[in-house]
């Protein structure tokens, strides 16, 4: 026993010394895996993830994000029910403690009004809540129903889909912006200043920053349902933009019919003072060719005449006596 406690009060020492090289070894061997990481990963998860993040969507999944993006969607709409149930509660119990305050005369009755109306309120938001739980449970069965179309390719998969309404939308909108005959008939759909274009302004940018890169990246169903979500968004916005502008009058406001006229008068004006311009030089220089032929044939039958002094102002169109005979037939 004696040898053994003296081993140990001599070697004591041995294993905190190896626990700290060890405990020293493994932070040396993280900090070389950090720094192998990508800039801004701060784990091998974080570089995982990414590695997930970049591989394209597969079949399987594009197929059943439609699906999967409603299933969340319903969810979504089930959790809003039953925050909606837990603020009608509330609501209903805040009323009852007015009314008692109120009889107790610690409240006015304004206090009591003010709790029933955001009693309510609550109760209308619950309804509102109820409605979108159908509404969703509805586009659950319609996403199941269009499964087999999609996978046996007779209809578009889900990001193909949305992406060409997308499309459809920008191609609406960029009819406005380039045909001139449009900007003029609606002047308002060219117009950031308007409202309502500006509007879909807003819920365009919203949608092209969600937008993925192509039909092959990879997205989540929470992703694929807000980027959906605004895409039927920014329709409705261009919707209501398009349509105001052309129930006020496939015609622009008075104020534009003045400067468009303007415009076009100036226009006509230029067009009109260009035109004067070049016929009376064409007008000129044939008049010119015409005196210089006439002085030619007038010093041929006279020869001992002088030099024919020019017109001062020459005569257009010239006289026929001086015209060239038609050729021959």
């Amino acid at each position: 026993m004696e040898p053994l406690v003296i081993f140990l009060t001599e070697w004591w020492w041995i294993g905190p010394a190896a626990a700290g090289a060890g405990t020293l070894g493994w932070v040396g061997v993280r900090r070389t895996r950090q720094r192998a990481l990508p800039a801004g990963a701060t784990s091998t998860g974080d570089r995982a993830a990414r590695a997930w993040a970049s591989r394209p969507l597969g079949k399987a999944a594009a197929r059943r994000l439609e699906l999967d993006a409603a299933q969340l969607d319903l969810q979504i709409a089930r959790n809003a029910v039953t925050r909606g149930r837990a603020d009608v509660k509330v609501a209903d119990a805040e009323v009852v403690r007015a009314q008692a305050e109120r009889a107790a005369s610690r409240v006015s009755a304004d206090a009591v009004t003010a709790a029933r109306a955001r009693l309510v309120d609550a109760q209308r938001d619950l309804r509102a809540a109820a409605a979108e739980v159908r509404a969703r449970r509805a586009g659950v069965k319609a996403a199941k129903a269009m499964l087999p179309a999609i996978r046996s390719g007779s209809a578009p998969l889900p990001v193909v889909h949305v992406l060409a309404q997308h499309d459809a939308i920008l191609a609406r909108w960029m009819a406005y912006e380039t045909d001139p005959g449009l900007a003029i008939d609606f002047p308002a759909m060219s117009d950031s200043r308007s409202p309502l274009l500006a509007e879909f302004l807003r819920a365009h940018e919203r949608a092209q920053w969600l937008r993925p890169a192509s039909a092959q990246t990879r997205l989540e169903p929470a992703e694929f349902l807000a980027y959906r979500d605004a895409v039927r968004r920014t329709s409705h916005a261009f919707d209501r933009a398009e349509r105001a502008a052309r129930h006020s009058g496939g015609q622009p406001s008075v104020e534009g019919n003045d400067a468009w006229s303007r415009v076009a008068s100036d226009l006509a004006e230029t067009a009109q003072r260009a035109l004067a311009r070049s016929m009376d030089s064409m007008g000129r220089a044939a008049a010119d060719k015409w005196t210089e032929r006439a002085a030619k044939r007038t010093q041929k039958k006279s020869p001992d005449a002088g030099p024919r002094a020019p017109q001062e102002s020459p005569i257009w169109p010239p006289p026929a006596r001086d015209r060239p005979s038609p050729p021959a037939s």
